[in-house]
Protein backbone atom coordinates (compact mmCIF):
# COMPACT_ATOMS: atom_id res chain seq x y z
CA UNK A 1 0.00 0.00 0.00
CA UNK A 2 2.83 2.51 0.58
CA UNK A 3 3.52 2.27 -3.18
CA UNK A 4 0.13 3.85 -3.85
CA UNK A 5 0.94 6.80 -1.60
CA UNK A 6 4.32 7.14 -3.30
CA UNK A 7 2.63 7.11 -6.71
CA UNK A 8 0.25 9.88 -5.64
CA UNK A 9 3.18 11.95 -4.41
CA UNK A 10 5.08 11.38 -7.66
CA UNK A 11 2.07 12.53 -9.69
CA UNK A 12 1.86 15.64 -7.51
CA UNK A 13 5.58 16.36 -7.91
CA UNK A 14 5.55 15.78 -11.67
CA UNK A 15 2.96 18.52 -12.14
CA UNK A 16 5.07 21.16 -10.43
CA UNK A 17 7.83 23.12 -12.11
CA UNK A 18 11.29 22.05 -10.96
CA UNK A 19 12.26 24.04 -7.87
CA UNK A 20 14.04 22.85 -4.71
CA UNK A 21 11.38 21.88 -2.16
CA UNK A 22 12.92 23.70 0.81
CA UNK A 23 10.70 24.62 3.74
CA UNK A 24 9.84 28.08 2.41
CA UNK A 25 9.16 26.73 -1.08
CA UNK A 26 6.98 23.91 0.31
CA UNK A 27 4.95 26.38 2.37
CA UNK A 28 4.51 28.64 -0.65
CA UNK A 29 3.29 25.72 -2.76
CA UNK A 30 0.84 24.68 -0.04
CA UNK A 31 -0.49 28.25 0.11
CA UNK A 32 -1.04 28.28 -3.66
CA UNK A 33 -2.91 24.97 -3.57
CA UNK A 34 -4.96 26.10 -0.57
CA UNK A 35 -5.92 29.24 -2.49
CA UNK A 36 -6.87 27.17 -5.52
CA UNK A 37 -8.99 24.88 -3.35
CA UNK A 38 -10.82 27.88 -1.90
CA UNK A 39 -11.63 29.18 -5.40
CA UNK A 40 -12.81 25.75 -6.53
CA UNK A 41 -15.04 25.50 -3.46
CA UNK A 42 -16.55 28.92 -4.13
CA UNK A 43 -17.06 29.01 -7.89
CA UNK A 44 -16.05 25.59 -9.25
CA UNK A 45 -12.93 24.35 -10.99
CA UNK A 46 -14.12 25.49 -14.43
CA UNK A 47 -13.69 29.19 -13.61
CA UNK A 48 -10.41 29.04 -11.73
CA UNK A 49 -7.60 31.20 -13.12
CA UNK A 50 -3.97 31.54 -12.15
CA UNK A 51 -4.68 35.17 -11.25
CA UNK A 52 -7.27 34.02 -8.71
CA UNK A 53 -4.75 31.62 -7.21
CA UNK A 54 -2.16 34.38 -6.91
CA UNK A 55 -4.64 36.75 -5.30
CA UNK A 56 -5.93 34.15 -2.87
CA UNK A 57 -2.40 33.21 -1.79
CA UNK A 58 -1.23 36.82 -1.55
CA UNK A 59 1.44 36.06 -4.14
CA UNK A 60 2.46 37.46 -7.50
CA UNK A 61 1.35 35.84 -10.72
CA UNK A 62 5.00 35.13 -11.37
CA UNK A 63 5.12 33.01 -8.23
CA UNK A 64 2.26 30.88 -9.54
CA UNK A 65 4.02 30.34 -12.86
CA UNK A 66 7.22 29.46 -11.02
CA UNK A 67 5.41 26.32 -9.87
CA UNK A 68 2.74 25.68 -12.50
CA UNK A 69 2.74 26.18 -16.29
CA UNK A 70 -1.02 26.85 -16.42
CA UNK A 71 -4.33 26.57 -14.57
CA UNK A 72 -4.81 22.93 -15.55
CA UNK A 73 -1.55 22.02 -13.84
CA UNK A 74 -2.78 23.81 -10.71
CA UNK A 75 -5.98 21.76 -10.75
CA UNK A 76 -4.17 18.51 -11.45
CA UNK A 77 -1.76 19.13 -8.61
CA UNK A 78 -4.63 19.97 -6.26
CA UNK A 79 -6.37 16.75 -7.30
CA UNK A 80 -3.15 14.79 -6.71
CA UNK A 81 -2.93 16.31 -3.22
CA UNK A 82 -6.54 15.29 -2.61
CA UNK A 83 -5.69 11.76 -3.69
CA UNK A 84 -2.64 11.58 -1.45
CA UNK A 85 -4.59 12.77 1.58
CA UNK A 86 -7.60 10.56 0.89
CA UNK A 87 -5.45 7.47 0.28
CA UNK A 88 -3.59 7.94 3.55
CA UNK A 89 -6.83 8.32 5.50
CA UNK A 90 -8.52 5.36 3.81
CA UNK A 91 -5.61 3.06 4.58
CA UNK A 92 -5.56 4.30 8.15
CA UNK A 93 -9.25 3.68 8.77
CA UNK A 94 -9.30 0.23 7.16
CA UNK A 95 -6.46 -0.80 9.48
CA UNK A 96 -8.24 0.34 12.66
CA UNK A 97 -8.62 -2.61 15.05
CA UNK A 98 -12.28 -2.14 15.97
CA UNK A 99 -13.57 -3.47 12.63
CA UNK A 100 -14.79 -7.07 12.96
CA UNK A 101 -15.10 -7.74 9.23
CA UNK A 102 -14.35 -6.22 5.86
CA UNK A 103 -17.77 -4.70 5.40
CA UNK A 104 -17.49 -2.80 8.70
CA UNK A 105 -14.11 -1.48 7.57
CA UNK A 106 -15.58 -0.53 4.19
CA UNK A 107 -18.41 1.31 5.93
CA UNK A 108 -15.77 3.30 7.80
CA UNK A 109 -14.02 4.02 4.49
CA UNK A 110 -17.36 5.25 3.12
CA UNK A 111 -17.55 7.64 6.08
CA UNK A 112 -14.06 8.90 5.24
CA UNK A 113 -15.15 9.69 1.69
CA UNK A 114 -18.15 11.60 3.04
CA UNK A 115 -15.83 13.39 5.46
CA UNK A 116 -13.63 14.56 2.58
CA UNK A 117 -16.63 15.84 0.63
CA UNK A 118 -17.70 17.76 3.72
CA UNK A 119 -14.43 19.03 5.15
CA UNK A 120 -11.68 19.05 2.51
CA UNK A 121 -11.97 22.43 0.81
CA UNK A 122 -12.78 22.11 -2.90
CA UNK A 123 -12.94 18.30 -2.83
CA UNK A 124 -16.66 18.10 -3.60
CA UNK A 125 -16.10 19.77 -6.96
CA UNK A 126 -12.69 18.46 -8.02
CA UNK A 127 -12.29 15.22 -6.04
CA UNK A 128 -9.44 13.16 -7.52
CA UNK A 129 -9.42 15.11 -10.76
CA UNK A 130 -11.16 12.66 -13.09
CA UNK A 131 -13.35 15.59 -14.19
CA UNK A 132 -10.27 17.27 -15.72
CA UNK A 133 -8.38 14.15 -16.72
CA UNK A 134 -6.46 14.97 -19.91
CA UNK A 135 -4.49 11.73 -20.11
CA UNK A 136 -4.99 9.19 -22.92
CA UNK A 137 -8.13 7.10 -22.62
CA UNK A 138 -6.12 4.03 -21.64
CA UNK A 139 -4.91 5.69 -18.44
CA UNK A 140 -6.46 4.34 -15.23
CA UNK A 141 -8.97 6.81 -13.75
CA UNK A 142 -7.90 8.04 -10.33
CA UNK A 143 -11.21 6.99 -8.79
CA UNK A 144 -10.48 3.47 -9.99
CA UNK A 145 -7.12 3.69 -8.26
CA UNK A 146 -8.83 4.69 -5.02
CA UNK A 147 -11.20 1.72 -5.30
CA UNK A 148 -8.26 -0.61 -5.90
CA UNK A 149 -6.41 0.76 -2.87
CA UNK A 150 -9.38 0.12 -0.59
CA UNK A 151 -10.08 -3.33 -2.05
CA UNK A 152 -6.48 -4.47 -1.68
CA UNK A 153 -6.31 -3.18 1.89
CA UNK A 154 -9.49 -5.09 2.74
CA UNK A 155 -8.25 -8.24 1.00
CA UNK A 156 -4.93 -8.09 2.82
CA UNK A 157 -6.48 -7.60 6.26
CA UNK A 158 -9.64 -9.69 6.05
CA UNK A 159 -8.91 -12.19 3.32
CA UNK A 160 -11.62 -10.83 1.03
CA UNK A 161 -12.11 -13.04 -2.01
CA UNK A 162 -9.84 -11.66 -4.70
CA UNK A 163 -10.27 -12.03 -8.42
CA UNK A 164 -11.08 -10.08 -11.54
CA UNK A 165 -14.85 -10.23 -11.02
CA UNK A 166 -14.64 -9.23 -7.35
CA UNK A 167 -12.36 -6.31 -8.18
CA UNK A 168 -14.62 -5.14 -10.99
CA UNK A 169 -17.68 -5.32 -8.75
CA UNK A 170 -15.91 -3.45 -5.98
CA UNK A 171 -14.84 -0.69 -8.35
CA UNK A 172 -18.40 -0.40 -9.64
CA UNK A 173 -19.74 -0.15 -6.09
CA UNK A 174 -17.15 2.47 -5.14
CA UNK A 175 -17.86 4.57 -8.21
CA UNK A 176 -21.60 4.37 -7.57
CA UNK A 177 -21.07 5.50 -3.98
CA UNK A 178 -18.84 8.37 -5.10
CA UNK A 179 -21.40 9.58 -7.67
CA UNK A 180 -24.30 9.39 -5.22
CA UNK A 181 -22.33 11.12 -2.48
CA UNK A 182 -21.54 13.89 -4.97
CA UNK A 183 -25.27 14.30 -5.60
CA UNK A 184 -25.88 14.50 -1.84
CA UNK A 185 -23.45 17.43 -1.65
CA UNK A 186 -24.61 19.15 -4.83
CA UNK A 187 -27.05 21.42 -2.99
CA UNK A 188 -26.25 20.80 0.66
CA UNK A 189 -22.70 21.58 1.89
CA UNK A 190 -23.21 19.11 4.75
CA UNK A 191 -24.59 16.40 2.47
CA UNK A 192 -28.25 15.46 2.23
CA UNK A 193 -28.70 12.75 4.87
CA UNK A 194 -31.28 10.74 2.92
CA UNK A 195 -29.12 10.69 -0.21
CA UNK A 196 -26.05 9.69 1.79
CA UNK A 197 -27.92 6.78 3.33
CA UNK A 198 -29.13 5.79 -0.13
CA UNK A 199 -25.53 5.91 -1.36
CA UNK A 200 -24.44 3.57 1.43
CA UNK A 201 -27.30 1.18 0.66
CA UNK A 202 -26.56 1.26 -3.06
CA UNK A 203 -22.90 0.42 -2.47
CA UNK A 204 -23.92 -2.57 -0.36
CA UNK A 205 -26.49 -3.72 -2.91
CA UNK A 206 -23.95 -3.66 -5.74
CA UNK A 207 -21.33 -5.45 -3.66
CA UNK A 208 -23.77 -8.21 -2.72
CA UNK A 209 -23.85 -9.24 -6.37
CA UNK A 210 -20.09 -9.87 -6.41
CA UNK A 211 -18.97 -10.71 -2.88
CA UNK A 212 -20.52 -12.46 0.15
CA UNK A 213 -21.44 -9.55 2.44
CA UNK A 214 -21.22 -10.37 6.17
CA UNK A 215 -24.55 -10.43 8.00
CA UNK A 216 -25.20 -7.47 10.29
Amino acid sequence: MPDTLSAAREIHASLIRNEPMQARSTARLAALLDAAAAVVAEIGYERLTTAMVAEGAGASIGTVYRYFPDRIAVLQSLAARNEERLTARLLQVVAEPQHDDWFAALSAAFDVLVEFFRDEVGFASLRLGDVIDLRPAEGEPRNSVAARVVFEALAERFGVEDGERARAGFELAWEAADALIARAFARDPQGDAARLEAARDAMGAVLAQYLPVPAN
